[in-house]
């Protein structure tokens, strides 16, 4: 009973001063079904509990409707039991997380998590003349992050955003406005509030100094949810149940990428491929610009079949491709020129956006006079989803979807559903779900690759993978990078990643070339891409700079199987793959405006090179860990800034002490992979006592390998027992897996002297490198066995 009081009275002290709503009057309180129903004197309140971490607070003002469709909640509220209780001056909502305050006079709503305060709203939902607004009491210290992809520091606080997905092309250190917006604030006290609302507007993240939040929109939805968690991951689970998970990629889109605006023929595309071949380069798709479908760089955008004449056997050469393990994927845009092939089919079916007296849409832009698909009209979505069928039916393995702003989207553009101001900003989203929807109808068990600059939250849970845009191809591009991927994996977009190497300007810099593929190393996708003026596949450029790029793209392939667990956690858990060190320190705030190093999943902690001609750079290293190089294995301390000798052929990259990274041989493509064959090495420190990992491996293909119990995973511990390391492998099979016996070569690192003794069952034999100090164990094992190596140390 006093801490529920001491809770109460911390409630009524904090609504006391912060500001409120004076003109908004409490009326009455009832809960009905799974809402909280508040009456005001201009409209009501409904206050539905998700779950213990995710409340939704909707307002409908007075002569509106409640909108009940959501762009991007997927959860449903069957877990939302609360406990509501009127106290005379407040009325509480509770669940067993997340607590709701509505105070009646002066009126405000409160939000607390676990008995500690979360965020109030200020005002509230108030209309102005232009725009409808929701705002919100800030902390002083409050770090902001969110607003989708931009490039303003990782503090975002003190900027007024605009919601609207518009490209920039050419950007370096700074962008206010780009091509993926999102309505998420999250803050470095924990929580997210995601205002779930489609048509445009902004986010004023204090812009005024007045330490408050506001949420500006056109019309729409008065909806907001807090999400809250008990750790950054927590909270990242959270949201991603909410809005949905990405679904598992196939394993190949982990590979690297042959890229350029663009082929120009048939001959080409397979001369490049044979090229990486000859060179011993290992690569797994190559994407086809918009010559597939035009000799023209303008005039043809609309066409979506293929040019004969340069492509005069499509099919074959697809087939060709897919026979060397190496994918196709083409590029399509939404916009079908007056000029193009298919402008009359368009008009007669009736699937284009219109104007306001009803005759389709036509306005000009860079490529020509043009019509906008609406893919909101059921006609104009089975028509596009049949030129994608028809692709998928040809081989090909994966869409590109450009321009998916739209880039070009004139207000006065009406769709089926609303204007363009009212779906623009999702526009991208609902295309990446047309594409979604007609594979898992279409070809069920094929596993999507949706490449898309342009989408909105929730965008995730269609397989969506976002790239940053045209980048300049410069190093202040390249300095922005980890920003914009670090803060789009916090907002639920886990595959955001840059064109490797920059897109935009001739620049035939090697140096940043190179640093740019070898910061690409541990990104979510490997896809060096440029203008035709500068080469973009490393086959093209000089020498120094193809056997470095070679190294890189090496490294990435032999991480593969690590990778690969990063996709699996994604998709169970909505961890990012590119995490902030914040979520290793989340009471450091010297951490977080900080983006400089990162986390590259659990385990390895990377620090790209982002400056021309330096020869060391500091590296914070996070606290209560020991940190092993990975080149050389000196092992650092955690809780530092350390000043690091950088070299030509890697960029600074580490292991934490207790981590089990898997790898294996480096392959010509994801296709020759063989997981019969593991090696995984083993970070030893005496700091660590005990550690478990698990690594998940299925075909790398299947969209139902989880669903139908077609999939592995491994499980790997070391416990310390006095003098002896005791590690134990074991599996978890699902029932529809095939077993297979493997050979894994277990490295131990770290150790000072060659160890005493180790064995394996009734085995002893391992081979030692007194130059490196590591041990190198192997290790036959049958699937469902339990496989123990000891090993003797000496102190």
């Amino acid at each position: 009973m006093k801490n529920i009081n001491l809770f109460i009275a911390a409630l009524f002290s904090f609504a006391f001063l912060s500001a409120q709503n004076s003109n908004r009057v409490f009326k009455s309180a009832v809960k009905q079904g799974l809402d909280l129903k508040i009456e005001v004197n201009d409209g009501y309140y409904l206050i539905k509990p998700y779950s213990s971490n995710i409340i939704e607070t909707t307002f409908v003002p007075t002569g509106e409707y409640f909108k009940v469709e959501s762009h991007a909640v997927v959860a449903k509220p069957y877990n939302s039991y609360f406990e509501m209780t009127d106290r005379g001056n407040d009325i509480l909502l509770k669940t067993k997380g997340l607590y709701v305050s509505i105070t009646k006079s002066p009126f405000q709503i409160s939000y607390y998590y676990k008995d500690k305060f979360i965020v109030s709203e200020k005002e509230g939902y108030v209309k102005t003349d232009s725009l409808e607004t929701i705002d919100f009491n800030l902390t002083k210290d409050e770090v902001l992050y969110g607003g989708g992809a931009r490039a303003l520091g990782m503090n975002r606080r003190g900027n007024r955003l605009q919601l609207y997905n518009r490209a920039h092309y050419g950007y370096e250190t700074h962008s206010e406005l780009m091509n993926f917006t999102m309505p998420i604030v999250v803050s470095s006290k924990q929580y997210m509030l995601h205002f779930d609302n489609a048509p445009i507007g902004f986010l004023d993240l204090d812009s005024k100094g007045d330490n408050s939040l506001k949420y500006e929109t056109i019309s729409g939805r008065k909806t907001y949810q807090v999400i809250v968690g008990d750790s950054w991951l927590d909270m990242m689970d959270v949201y991603t149940d909410l809005t949905g998970k990405q679904p598992m990629l196939p394993r190949w889109a982990l590979g690297n990428f042959s890229s350029r605006f663009g082929y120009h023929s048939q001959q080409e595309v397979e001369e490049t491929i044979a090229k990486f071949n000859d060179e011993k380069i290992p690569v797994d798709a190559i994407i086809l610009d918009l010559y597939w479908f035009g000799k023209e760089l303008k005039g043809t955008m609309g066409n979506l079949e293929v040019f004969r004449d340069s492509f005069p056997d499509f099919e074959g050469m697809v087939k060709r491709l897919n026979d060397k393990g190496v994918k196709t994927i083409t590029i399509t845009e939404p916009f079908i020129l007056t000029t193009s092939k298919k402008w009359d089919e368009a008009v007669e079916k009736k699937i284009l956006a219109k104007d306001s007296v009803g005759n389709p849409a036509k306005y000009d832009f860079y490529f020509g006079n043009t019509g906008l698909i609406d893919i909101y009209n059921p006609d104009g979505e089975k028509w596009f989803w049949n030129i994608y069928k028809d692709l998928a039916n040809k081989g090909v393995a994966g869409i590109w979807g450009d321009l998916g702003e739209p880039e070009v989207h004139p207000d006065w553009v009406q769709h089926k559903t609303g204007s363009a101001n009212e779906v623009h900003n999702i526009y991208g989203h609902d295309w990446a779900r047309l594409i979604f929807e007609g594979y898992k109808r279409d070809f069920p068990d094929t596993r999507p690759f949706i490449l898309m600059r342009a989408g909105y939250s929730g965008s995730q849970r269609y397989g969506m993978i976002p790239w940053s845009g045209d980048v300049n191809r410069t190093w202040g591009g390249l300095q922005s990078q980890p920003e914009i991927a670090l803060q789009m994996g916090i907002q639920g977009l886990a595959y955001m990643h840059s064109d490797l190497g920059g897109f935009a300007g001739a620049n035939l810099d090697d140096e940043l070339y190179v640093r740019w593929l070898q910061y690409g190393v541990f990104n979510p996708i490997y896809r060096p891409h440029a203008q035709e003026d500068v080469p973009s596949e490393p086959i093209f450029r000089s020498e120094k700079a193809k056997a470095l790029a070679k190294q890189a793209i090496e490294l990435r392939y032999k991480l593969l199987p690590y990778n690969y667990n990063l996709v699996y956690e994604n998709n169970q858990f909505g961890k990012p793959l590119m995490r902030p060190l914040f979520f290793e320190e989340s009471d450091n705030a010297d951490l977080f405006n900080y983006s400089k190093t990162y986390l590259w999943g659990n385990d390895i902690l990377v620090s790209p090179v982002l400056e021309a001609e330096i020869t060391e750079q500091d590296v914070y290293f996070p606290d209560d860990n020991v940190w092993f190089d990975y080149y050389t294995d000196e092992k650092i301390k955690g809780g530092q800034t350390k000043t690091v000798k950088l070299n030509e052929s890697s960029i600074p990259t580490y292991v934490r002490a207790g981590a089990f990274i898997p790898n294996t041989n480096v392959v010509q493509t994801t296709e020759e992979f063989e997981d019969t064959h593991y090696k995984i090495d083993y970070y030893h420190d005496s700091s660590v006592l005990t550690s478990k990992r698990q690594i998940y491996s299925d075909d790398g293909n299947s969209a139902k390998a989880i669903k139908n119990k077609d999939f592995e995973v491994l499980n790997f511990e070391m416990t310390t027992r006095g003098s002896k390391l005791e590690f134990k492998i074991t599996d978890k099979i699902g029932t529809n897996f095939s077993p297979k016996s493997r050979v894994f070569y277990l490295t131990i690192h770290g150790l000072k002297h060659k160890p005493k003794r180790i064995t394996v069952g009734r085995h002893d034999a391992f081979d030692w490198s007194e130059t490196s100090k590591t041990a190198r164990i192997p290790i036959e094992r049958n699937t469902g066995e339990t496989s123990v190596i000891t090993i003797k140390i000496k102190n």
